[in-house]
């Protein structure tokens, strides 16, 4: 296995002087292509603003961020989205599908963003719903859906730029437990088959099966695993922390 992404020793505080929040506290960590690992824990752990920056959306206060083998800790705002677009794609709890749009220009429009042209679009996007089952839903609007329908549409929307990293915030919350096993099954099959990295933020204890590696965090802090990650895997081919070049960032 390789890395690909990781993050270290970042840092994410909230406002300033007395009223500062640290959100993170000097979390190290990374995933490999082929993995899907579970970042868990209560509350107002840290859970969602470290998912956020692996995705390249929240700018850590400090440490650094590697995606795909590239230092991206010292990139301006400007650049970010290109790192997005390129690498990550972001499954939100919400769904976030337009309501005006069909199931299949939900994912149209993802790739429109792409560069992709219209007819190539079209065709990339019946077949992204196809790979999620929703064939016969092209041409249904969000309201028509179900919930999983929705979790699923907003699966092919995630894939549409071929992202390496897949990384999804609470993506079963909502969705009963059939539809809910029908998402990670999706999401497993991705990992195992196409050799992408899946990170997923969760409460759902059901979700534990499908996990190659549970990440526990607590105030902030990575909280150490009985059996160290790096010792699972080759020594070769262990997260290489010391890759992540040192760039300057606020």
């Amino acid at each position: 296995m390789t890395t690909a992404i990781a993050v270290k020793d970042v840092t994410k505080t909230y406002a300033s002087g007395a009223a500062a929040v640290q959100a993170l506290a000097g979390v190290t960590m990374a995933v490999s292509h082929g993995e899907v690992a579970l970042l868990m824990g209560p509350s107002g752990s840290g859970k969602t603003t470290l998912l956020s920056i692996m995705g390249c959306i929240l700018r850590p206060t400090s440490g650094f961020v590697q995606v795909c083998g590239r230092d991206v800790s010292g990139l301006s705002e400007a650049k970010l989205p290109a790192v997005r677009l390129q690498h990550i794609g972001f499954i939100f709890q919400g769904f976030n599908l337009f309501p005006t749009l069909t199931a299949g220009e939900n994912v149209e429009l993802s790739l429109d963003l792409k560069g992709v042209r219209a007819g190539l679009a079209k065709s990339r996007s019946r077949e992204l719903l196809d790979a999620v089952g929703l064939t016969k839903k092209y041409d249904s609007f969000p309201a028509d859906l179900s919930g999983g329908e929705k979790q699923r549409v907003a699966i092919a929307r995630a894939l549409a730029g071929d992202p390496q990293v897949i990384l999804a915030d609470e993506p079963t919350a909502a969705l009963d437990s059939h539809s809910g096993r029908t998402v990670m099954e999706i999401l497993r099959t991705l990992a195992r088959q196409r050799d992408r990295a899946v990170v997923l933020v969760t409460h759902d204890n059901r979700l534990l099966e499908f996990a190659d590696r549970i990440i526990r965090i607590e105030d902030g802090k990575i909280m150490p695993s009985p059996i160290p990650y790096e010792a699972t895997i080759s020594g070769a081919d262990a997260p290489d922390y010391s890759s992540i070049n040192p760039t300057p960032h606020g």
